[in-house]
């Protein structure tokens, strides 16, 4: 397929939208933007899925988001699509010098310190700067993690990060005993960027491994819940004694299904 002419079909889409779409024509770049990030989500559920059917639709709501957004930003005077996709290709040149210019990257590390001395050369006041405020927590936690590695703030080996984990523990259940609700809350934080920093060094992403925790969660509810209902009992009713029995029931049931 030649790319060029299907984008032109979507640009001409994008603008006869605009133009004739009353509720097109209402949207701003604030009604956007959350529309965006559950598009975002969508892409993301796809990714976990494994469904490349679904990562194509998703990808493809996604673009007409940018182009969307391009498009008010040319109404607006302040930039045209050809702005976005020369800034992007001039920044993907500049920032691999590895590749169109004369700098040495041995290996991907290499590349990353390279792109964070480059993005400070560009005016970055802080090399965390390019974390977002409003990014989730965990994966905030994670990419802040990530960052300050490639200046060398990070421990060596794995047993100090499991020591990390094991003393943010043991200062949560010293707060817990003190039943001072702030710093509680304060250490319990502590505890869970303490296991975030404990899953890179193990090489789990821990934004996929919850997940996958959540979905496991909700399946061997979901199997009590058909369970109950196929012996008259409805799980408001159920103590929780009768919904743990069930509930290592669909667990031993899962265990022999992968054997």
């Amino acid at each position: 397929m030649e790319y060029s002419k299907s984008f032109s079909r979507l640009i001409a889409i994008m603008d006869e939208l605009r133009e004739r779409c009353p509720w097109d024509q209402k949207q701003t770049i604030h009604t956007l933007s959350p529309q965006t990030l559950e598009e975002i989500y969508e892409l993301t559920d796809a990714i976990s899925r494994d469904d490349w059917q679904g990562v194509k639709e998703e990808l493809g709501d996604l673009l007409l988001h940018i182009v969307f957004y391009a498009k008010i930003g040319t109404e607006q005077g302040k930039f045209e699509m050809g702005d976005v996709i020369a800034g992007v290709c001039n920044k993907l040149v500049n920032r691999h010098p590895h590749i169109y210019g004369a700098v040495k990257a041995e290996d991907d590390d290499a590349v990353r310190r390279n792109w964070e001395r480059i993005k400070q050369a560009e005016g970055k006041k802080s090399i965390l700067s390019g974390v977002p405020a409003s990014m989730p927590a965990l994966i905030k936690a994670l990419r802040l993690q990530e960052k300050t590695k490639k200046v060398g703030f990070e421990w060596d080996h794995v047993d100090q990060v499991k020591a990390k984990v094991d003393e943010e523990l043991g200062e949560l259940q010293a707060a817990i005993a003190d039943g001072d609700a702030a710093e509680i809350e304060n250490e319990f934080g502590d505890v869970l960027f303490a296991l975030i920093n404990y899953a890179r060094f193990i090489k789990v992403d821990p934004e996929r491994a919850l997940e996958r925790t959540n979905q496991k969660f909700i399946r061997r509810f979901q199997a009590i819940e058909t369970m109950a209902a196929e012996v008259g009992k409805n799980v408001h009713d159920m103590t929780l004694q009768e919904m743990d029995a069930m509930w290592n029931r669909v667990k031993a049931a899962e265990k022999n299904d992968v054997s």
